[in-house]
């Protein structure tokens, strides 16, 4: 049985944010009681819309930022305090891709040393074999010497991200959280920069924490995902069930937005109103305000997880009386 090599346990992140200037403090609930697994090897992709918390969790994931409640284990350790020696020691197995590559690369440098910066900072081989080795990893990731040299503003959109992937990568990482990874590039440039990722888990065995908001993607490159709403999970399973037959209602209406080639446009669900803020969530289940099934127990109560017979888990009080929606192609 495959080994879990990330595990995030009832982790929970709040911020305080202020009513007015000089208003009283107000928490703002961006993750919480999030728990979820990753298995090595594997992609477990995090969706939703903007807000969710995605990034949040990510970043918690990999101990830039420190739960409120819960904790991280990482191959079984719990995540150490960030900054501490052996938190950096830690982070070499554990890097993160950035969705801006441009804001990820420093303007000044040339792309090899950026590359070659984290074995610098380990002091890992001598000057000429860090040399040897980021080139050898500009080359696995598609980019040649005469990139090598240049600066990021001389690069494309899709070489910047490759740049920022061979930087990711030239400490070999056992897990790369994924934030957004391909948002920023046009279509035919991110399926190149997906296809190479998928190559490079393959070649390297890495492990993603891959976040999107693009469903397509999602389905190409993750075994399982999880749906988050407003700070919490609403339901995860196998990527391919849970896109073909969605359950909660929140993630039928994800679905029900992704275009299909070569198809009439398919009934969208179409929510009501915008995502409730933050500072004042709403009680009993955080989607009632928009959820066109919503009951009086959804408004005073909030929902625990149910496994359905598939295997999945979704927190929903309807899911009892309302079974899974019909396939639909993705």
């Amino acid at each position: 049985m495959t080994a879990s090599i990330l595990d995030l346990h009832g982790i929970s992140r709040s911020y305080s944010t202020r009513k007015g200037l000089f208003g009283t403090k107000v928490p703002v609930h961006a993750v919480d009681e999030v728990s979820l697994s990753l298995k090595e090897g594997q992609t477990l992709a995090l969706v939703g819309e903007s807000g969710s918390g995605k990034s949040t969790t990510g970043r918690i994931a990999l101990g830039l930022e420190r739960p409120n409640s819960g904790y991280v284990l990482f191959r079984g350790t719990e995540l150490p305090p960030a900054n501490t020696p052996a938190w950096r020691r830690m982070r070499t197995h554990m890097q993160l891709i950035h969705q801006d590559p441009l804001a990820a690369l420093d303007r000044r440098l040339s792309i090899l040393n950026q590359v070659r910066e984290p074995l610098d900072i380990h002091d890992i081989g001598s000057a000429s074999k860090r040399n040897n080795e980021a080139l050898a990893m500009l080359d696995a990731v598609g980019l040649n010497a005469s990139h090598a040299s240049s600066l990021p503003y001389q690069l494309s959109g899709g070489q910047s991200q490759r740049a920022v992937l061979a930087r990711a990568l030239i400490m070999r990482p056992a897990l790369l959280v994924c934030d957004e990874p391909v948002s920023a590039l046009d279509v035919s440039i991110q399926a190149q920069v997906v296809n190479l990722l998928m190559d490079l888990q393959k070649d390297l065995r890495l492990t993603l924490l891959f976040i999107s908001h693009d469903l397509k993607v999602v389905r190409q490159v993750s075994q399982h995902t999880a749906v988050m709403y407003l700070g919490r999970i609403v339901e995860y399973g196998e990527t391919n069930l849970l896109l073909s037959s969605p359950t909660h209602p929140y993630t039928k209406a994800l679905v029900s937005a992704v275009p299909v080639v070569g198809r009439r446009t398919r009934e969208r669900i179409m929510l009501k109103g915008e995502p409730p803020n933050p500072a004042a969530r709403p009680t009993g289940c955080a989607f009632h305000p928009r959820c066109s099934i919503a009951r009086p127990q959804c408004v005073r109560v909030s929902p625990t997880f149910s496994t359905l017979p598939d295997g999945r888990s979704v927190a929903c009080h309807a899911v009892h009386t309302n079974p899974p929606s019909k396939k639909v192609e993705t």
